[in-house]
């Protein structure tokens, strides 16, 4: 699968940032994500494969591009018996944000990038659009710490993994009314706290760099992300942990359903019959290879966001992989036209 797909599937995130990249300031993260939506399905569809869409930008009634359930490849075609020999086929699932961080995009600021998840079929979790609790740290900390653990309980534990004091270890938390008591209790127990606005995936993923200033993830965020995250992290060895929400009343937005018994009652027809399970990085992405890739849009811990200058544009990508146990920091420059410069760095 990697030596088939993976320089495409750079290709795909890159696009997709090149086209948000281009609304990057404007205030407008609708029309960001939009672009990109069309740019990664665009070139998506020029792949040799037959991909399914189990976590993308909604279901179809709701999303006319990379909705859930979408088939993308050339071999989805009406005439792909024309192209696609049945012996050669790659049958894939596919998860993706094409602008994590509309927010960010919108009003320029760091941490969006583009981003996708893959492994042959049924080796993603389809996770519903609710609401996730999750928990990262870095690969030394791999079954140590656990979600159903207090703050502070996992602060002493990451602070023996780590061999450093609870007062260096750095935590990310999203900002949000909903993460009030963490936020104190986090900041009780010593350790420093970095809200930001959006964008957990980087965040998740950036745990398990040496080197990124950050020790763990903790808090609430999107559950369709927390899978995506899952990916990177099972690929880098990293920690992760993950539990769905159902509870309007925990997150407080709105955004899951008017009730907690409705919820339940969507899961289980989605076929989860334990709505409280915690998952780890191997049942999300449970697939025997695993590949994700991420393009910076805006500039971030991991990578650079999209330069441009007359000609052309420069990207970074990350392109991490179960199969080779690779990450690769990929710098591309893209000519649109004869460039008079081509910018080294």
């Amino acid at each position: 699968m990697e030596s088939t797909l993976g320089l495409e599937i750079i290709e795909v995130v890159e696009q997709a940032a090149i086209a948000a990249a281009k609304w990057m300031g404007k205030g407008d993260k609708n029309t960001a994500d939009h672009v990109a939506v069309e740019a990664m399905r665009e070139r998506m569809n020029k792949i040799h494969m037959r991909g399914r869409i189990v976590i993308g930008e909604g279901e179809r009634d709701e999303a006319p591009m990379l909705y859930i359930g979408e088939e993308v490849g050339i071999c989805t075609r009406e005439d792909a018996k024309d192209y696609c020999n049945p012996d050669e086929l790659i049958e894939i699932d596919i998860a993706v944000d094409p602008c994590e961080g509309t927010n960010l995009v919108a009003y320029g600021q760091n941490g969006s990038m583009a981003v996708l998840a893959i492994s042959e079929k049924g080796g993603l979790f389809a996770a519903p659009d609710f609401y996730m609790k999750k928990l990262a740290a870095p690969p030394a900390a791999r079954g140590h710490v656990d979600i159903n653990k207090s703050a502070t309980e996992n602060l002493k534990i990451l602070s023996e993994c780590l061999n450093r004091a609870i007062e260096e270890l750095v935590v990310i938390v999203m900002d949000r009314p909903r993460h009030k008591e963490l936020i104190q209790e986090i900041r009780e127990a010593g350790a420093r706290v970095r809200l930001i606005s959006d964008g957990d995936v980087s965040a998740a993923i950036s745990c398990a760099f040496s080197g990124t200033n950050v020790h763990a993830l903790m808090g609430i965020g999107a559950a369709p992300e927390g899978v995506i995250s899952a990916a990177a992290m099972r690929c880098l060895g990293g920690h992760f942990q993950g539990q769905l929400i159902y509870d309007p009343e925990i997150v407080k937005t709105g955004l899951i359903g008017e009730s907690k018994e409705g919820n339940i009652a969507r899961l289980k027809e989605m076929g989860i019959s334990d709505p409280d399970r915690c998952y780890n990085a191997e049942e999300l992405a449970s697939g025997e290879t695993v590949l994700f890739a991420a393009c910076g849009i805006t500039p971030g811990t991991l990578m650079e966001g999209v330069r441009f200058f007359h000609g052309g544009a420069r990207t970074q990508s990350l392109v991490i992989s179960s199969q080779s146990m690779t990450a690769r920091f990929v710098d591309t420059i893209h000519m649109f036209e004869k460039p008079k410069t081509i910018q080294l760095r």
